[in-house]
């Protein structure tokens, strides 16, 4: 028998998931409780590693530890282990189970939520006793939960490195909005950023732990961060400020006359929404009948011009 399957690995995953995760995390403290144990056994899985392998993984330069180029490389390579033995975890449990029991998606806010909706019932009446696990994702919150492992399929404003990725929702429009009665809708004429800056900005938090909640569209000087779209669209619906939303999203409201497109000249902007897989290679057949009905749904809803009926938020 051949010694490469007689021989066992000297480090182990958990090791080699210690290891990632202060370098994701950014320190020892910071590891140990996004993978809720103890610093102390962190320090030791990271130590120990370095024991067996005879390496130095972290130099320090100042005050601060930094990743050798020996620390680099096994950083890297853990990395893609880790991947790799979830991804495997993933194909086994579906061979073994057939059908998927549950299905995890992430959804970026700007895809249409009655839209989403449609579909889930769509593929409720298809596969009834399979469970759909909803993550509702702002900006990196999407990437996050794939990269971590914990969704199936995402709805992304981008595809992440290393991930299969097709457009799903081409163009999605952009659009700064505001209540009717809004003084910026008072302003004769055109807006320009300075107008919007004497005005409160409404944002939806970033839902991936490293977010920056700085805004990316206006640097103001009154802010709310909210975070969920229910209370966002809430809020500009009582006239407390203005915000950048998906015209699909507020489709309802538009309609209605609750809220109003802000007359700003290059404001809108078209954003492509992406349908990602976990993993492409192995995709389940609950998983890949979800994704052949959202991409019917959508281009549904795109070649028709009506109205949708009852469309909420």
């Amino acid at each position: 028998m051949s010694e490469r399957l007689t021989s066992t690995p000297h480090i182990t995953l958990e090791q080699w998931r210690s290891l990632v995760a202060v370098v994701d995390e950014g320190g020892y403290a910071h590891a140990a409780e996004a993978l809720h144990k103890s610093q102390s056994s962190i320090t030791y899985a990271v130590q120990r590693l370095e024991h067996v392998l005879d390496v130095k993984v972290f130099t320090l330069q100042g005050r601060r530890a930094v990743l050798t180029p020996v620390g680099r490389m096994l950083y890297q390579r853990a990395r893609q282990l880790l991947d790799d033995s979830l991804g495997l975890e993933r194909a086994a449990g579906r061979a073994s189970a057939g059908w998927e029991s549950e299905i995890s998606i992430a959804v970026e806010v700007l895809f249409p939520t009655w839209l989403l909706l449609e579909c889930l019932e769509a593929f409720g009446e298809i596969s009834p006793q399979t469970r759909i696990n909803l993550h509702e994702t702002v900006i990196d919150g999407g990437t996050e939960l794939l990269q971590q492992g914990r969704v199936d399929l995402a709805i992304l404003p981008k595809v992440p490195p290393g991930y299969h990725g097709d457009i799903l929702q081409p163009g999605a429009r952009i659009i700064p909005v505001a209540h009717p009665d809004h003084p910026l809708h008072q302003i004769e004429g055109e807006l320009s950023l300075r107008d919007l800056r004497k005005h409160r900005h409404i944002v939806v938090r970033d839902t991936s732990a490293r977010r920056d909640d700085r805004t990316r569209t206006v640097d103001v000087a009154q802010r709310w961060t909210v975070t969920n779209m229910a209370t966002l669209i809430g809020a500009l619906s009582r006239g407390h400020g203005f915000a950048w939303m998906a015209a699909d999203k507020i489709r309802h409201e538009l309609e209605a006359g609750i809220l109003k497109p802000l007359p700003l000249p290059g404001g809108e902007r078209l954003v492509d929404l992406y349908l990602v897989f976990a993993d492409a290679e192995a995709v389940g057949p609950g998983v890949g009948r979800l994704a052949e009905i959202l991409r019917m749904k959508v281009e549904a809803a795109s070649l028709s011009r009506e109205p949708h009926e009852g469309a909420g938020h």
